[in-house]
């Protein structure tokens, strides 16, 4: 079982960070988290070369995530909330999906065949929402090939209580870590 876990936050032990852990301590097989901040991917350019070939043009650490992607079990998307958005800096690296897209479109050539569960882990506080950043996730998601999604892991009062004590969240992230692991 691979799981890959996309991490759009900037902070390495705050609130995202506290419910991603949750999920990998509990995770069967193996897990790679791109950490959107600290992971040298540039954002996509809009070169078109991937409306005519089964690649991106930009070398860089995506190559290697492409293919995780391909081969993966199941794909979590977790961030901050930012105006009640995923962070831009998660957006700037998921931009490099595009490829995934063009070639799916254009070419008529579905790069990623094999169908993937996936999770959704946000935090936040404040007054704005989770909609728009659920709705952005399940997009993504879904042009990775993740069929089925596992109920999100939302932690929407951060600024009053951290998502390791806030015990719906934790719970959450112990369910979408038993979603994960369940054999297909």
């Amino acid at each position: 079982m691979k799981t890959l876990i996309f991490n759009g936050s900037p902070r390495k032990n705050g609130n995202t960070a506290a419910l991603v852990n949750e999920v990998v301590s509990r995770l069967e097989g193996e897990y790679k988290i791109v950490d959107a901040y600290y992971c040298g991917i540039k954002p996509c350019i809009d070169c078109r070369y991937c409306k005519k070939h089964p690649a991106c043009s930009i070398e860089d650490g995506m190559n290697e995530i492409y293919e995780y992607i391909r081969e993966c079990d199941n794909i979590v998307v977790a961030s901050p909330l930012n105006f009640a958005e995923v962070t831009g800096q998660l957006l700037s690296v998921l931009s490099r999906l595009q490829m995934f897209y063009c070639n799916e479109v254009f070419r008529k050539e579905k790069l990623i065949k094999k169908e993937k569960r996936g999770g959704i882990i946000l935090v936040g506080g404040g007054d704005g929402g989770i909609t728009g950043a659920l709705k952005t996730a399940r997009i993504i998601l879904h042009h990775m090939n993740v069929r089925e999604i596992a109920p999100e892991v939302c932690s929407h009062s951060t600024d009053v209580l951290d998502a390791k004590d806030d015990v719906a969240a934790v719970t959450a992230a112990i369910k979408l870590a038993e979603f994960l692991n369940e054999k297909r």
